[in-house]
């Protein structure tokens, strides 16, 4: 894998994921099944919690690929500087 890729990668990431195409009346199926389940009261908890999962999990995969991007740089100089000797 080189540094383009990772760039590449990097780049896609901050782009938001693409909502599976479930449509209109799957979602309010699940919604229906949501509210029976858990409950009026419940419900906007849950979607917090929800919301709070995803921005943590999107900000960790972020950093991992941060990391690896800002090694490959270092690679990639440290590559370099041996060619000039």
């Amino acid at each position: 894998m080189n540094f383009r890729h990772l760039t590449y990668i990097e780049n896609n990431l901050e782009e938001e994921l693409p909502m599976p195409n479930i449509g209109v009346p799957g979602l309010i199926i699940i919604l229906i099944i949501a509210l029976i389940v858990f409950g009026p009261s419940k419900l906007p908890q849950l979607g917090k919690a929800a919301g709070q999962t995803l921005k943590e999990f999107r900000n960790s995969t972020k950093e991992i690929v941060d990391e690896v991007a800002d090694e490959f740089k270092l690679d990639d100089k440290e590559a370099d500087s041996k060619k000039k000797i």
